[in-house]
């Protein structure tokens, strides 16, 4: 009634070998993956905590200078070397020759109007 041919048992059985022989490379590729994150967690654990049986030193704080911070006032002006431009010179500047420090910027594009619907 359902009888199967010793070929299509044979091809079964080659899937069959070949399914296992798949998985059993995905695992061991995860196996190996997971062994070095692992490895590599331990590594950082291992730099973080310094040598074995020594407890960890802070960094040392710098030393104090001996000149006082300079006095901050409200409103006051910051110096800057060397002094700012304007990015466009006014009129009188540009009379006499100064070139403004950015190109002109581009003309607005226009698109026709869109038509209203009847």
């Amino acid at each position: 009634m359902n009888e199967t041919s010793p070929e299509t048992k044979r091809a079964a059985g080659r899937q069959l070998w070949l399914a296992l022989l798949l998985t059993t490379a995905g695992l061991a590729i995860a196996g190996v993956s997971l062994a070095q994150i692992h490895a590599e967690n331990q590594q950082r654990t291992a730099q973080a905590t310094g040598t074995p049986g020594q407890p960890l030193q802070a960094t040392p704080l710098p030393s104090p200078s001996s000149a006082p911070p300079a006095e901050s006032t409200p409103g006051g002006t910051r110096p800057t070397t060397p002094a700012p431009e304007p990015a466009r010179p006014d009129a009188q500047a540009q009379r006499e020759g100064a070139k403004p420090a950015l190109p002109p910027a581009p003309a607005e594009k226009m698109a026709p109007p869109i038509p209203e619907k009847k």
